[in-house]
């Protein structure tokens, strides 16, 4: 069983009472295991389920880790913390399981010997209206229902597994990439489209609902490919690596749309806001950029490092590398974890933490499905969990959040509205 731990909260335990407003509630252990060592216990990754009944990570030594999340984290937050109830995840529909129907709807944990290290986890569900890219084909070895949820794992040797979610099993083996997975995301549409980002240089295309036939293989990175993420509407994917350029793809053409220029060091995590109209990025030169992806210009800087360093320091080992970003589901706060021990809390009105946290040897970081929690990944194999700060979001946020999930910048400029108004859409003002 996965060994939990919390904290209460008291001003005088300053170990658990970090600030006054990014509480830590708890943090799930690795078991020490006969073989423990060194290295291959690192948590590459963490990753919260689209409807928010799991959670998962990659403890080290090839184990992966899911975890009902309720149940999770009613036992960090009973008489510790208000944190919104998780809904119950639907029942799942059975195409490719061999179990009876005995507790479907009740997640159960799972430990998953993936055979390799673990570098990359995404969680995929399935929408049946989504038909295959592959129309040619008629017969398909697996039909994907309406409340399936799959589990895609990134490894070392460059394969890539693919499992169900409710049972464990293992259901693809996807063999392609000549070296380490270090990133997978699936489109947001429910189309069961996978991309998989690789040191081999490449980002590959797999479509699991034509049995995980790869579609596509995108060229342009020099070096090893780090991170990639799709935008909230699924058109537009973003990558970055080993070096100072992020690259936006179309994945309607499986083209090129632009290159974004103005980081100095290697380039390690990405996404977007839940509007798709922010790109954040995290760069070893000790910052995030929040791009706005539709023209390629930068909207924001946020620093780790004060004061800002020079290009040729910050291209260097300066022991400030930002290891991950992660934009929260209100669009309007982001997570970073970098080397100095601290995780920060951000509001994009603000160009300062919100809040802070200790974290050793921090190397992941995500939102939970509605936000109110955040998860980080060490190198020690455990994940610390901390409740994000409470806002309630302007009137004016939630509507430039609605126009923007369907206009892009170049739209609501053309838009016959006040410049000021068009600047606030655009994002150029907060």
């Amino acid at each position: 069983m996965t060994q939990l731990k919390h904290k209460g909260f008291s001003p005088t335990d300053g170990e658990s009472y970090i600030s006054p407003h990014l509480l830590f509630i708890g943090e799930l252990l690795v078991p020490v295991a006969p073989f423990d060592q060194k290295s291959g216990r690192e948590t590459w990754t963490v990753a919260f389920a689209p409807d928010g009944s799991y959670f998962a990570w990659s403890q080290g030594h090839r184990i992966v880790k899911l975890v009902p999340w309720k149940k999770c984290l009613n036992n960090f937050v009973v008489g510790v913390v208000d944190v919104p109830d998780t809904p119950v995840p639907r029942r799942m529909s059975r195409q490719n399981s061999s179990e009876g129907s005995a507790g479907r709807s009740e997640p159960r944990e799972h430990t998953i010997d993936c055979g390799d290290i673990v570098w990359g986890l995404a969680f995929g569900s399935s929408v049946p209206e989504k038909p295959s890219r592959c129309v040619n084909i008629e017969w398909h070895r697996f039909k994907f229902g309406q409340d399936q949820l799959l589990l895609a794992t990134g490894l070392n040797n460059g394969r890539i597994k693919i499992w169900d979610v409710y049972t464990g099993k293992l259901l693809l083996n996807l063999l392609d990439h000549t070296d380490i997975v270090r990133d997978l995301t699936f489109a947001p549409d429910g189309s069961l489209v996978l991309v998989s980002a690789s040191r081999d240089k490449t980002l590959r295309v797999w479509d699991l609902k034509d049995d995980g036939n790869m579609v596509k293989v995108l060229r342009g990175h020099q070096s090893w490919v780090y991170c990639c993420a799709f935008s909230p509407d699924s058109s537009v994917l973003c990558s970055v690596g080993a070096g100072k350029t992020v690259f936006v793809w179309d994945m309607d053409k499986y083209n090129l749309i632009r290159k974004l220029e103005g980081h100095h060091n290697d380039i390690v995590s990405c996404e977007f806001s839940p509007d798709g109209a922010l790109l954040a990025t995290a760069s070893y030169d000790t910052r995030v950029i929040v791009w706005d992806p539709h023209v390629g210009c930068v909207l924001l800087e946020l620093g780790h490092l004060f004061p800002p360093p020079s290009p040729i320091f910050a291209g260097g080992a300066n022991d400030r590398w930002v290891r991950s970003v992660s934009f929260c589901h209100d669009g309007l706060h982001i997570a970073s974890v970098a080397d100095d021990r601290l995780v920060r809390f951000w509001n994009i009105d603000e160009r300062s933490p919100q809040a802070v946290a200790s974290l050793n040897n921090g190397l992941c970081c995500t939102f939970s499905t509605d936000g109110s929690v955040l998860a980080a990944g060490s190198r020690d194999g455990s994940v610390h969990f901390w409740a994000s700060p409470r806002t309630i979001a302007s009137l004016q946020h939630l509507c430039r959040m609605a126009l923007r999930r369907v206009m892009s910048t170049p739209q609501v400029q053309k838009l016959p509205i006040p410049s000021r108004m068009v600047d606030y859409l655009s994002y150029r003002i907060f």
